[in-house]
């Protein structure tokens, strides 16, 4: 299977603003941003689906939304 544009991103092969990143999360500024500040962040462990969510994904699924605070506009995105 080939890669999503997100784990492009996250591998470093397609090029982003990053302006956050830990083990579980990268964030980085929108390329077409709706807001001054418009910031994506993407868990580093695939989660297709929300509904797939496993009971130990809580930990990253949190931690995109701490991150995300103080944004002037999230834009949750899936990795399919």
């Amino acid at each position: 299977m080939s890669k999503t544009l997100f784990e492009k991103v996250i591998d470093r092969e397609i090029p982003a603003n990053v302006v956050y990143e830990d083990d579980m999360v990268l964030a980085f500024r929108d390329i077409k941003p709706q807001a001054p500040t418009h910031v994506l962040v993407i868990p580093k462990k695939p989660i297709p689906r929300i509904a797939e969510a496993r009971p130990e994904d809580h930990k990253v699924l949190g931690r995109r939304g701490r991150k995300s605070v103080g944004a002037d506009a999230i834009r949750v995105p899936s990795r399919i």
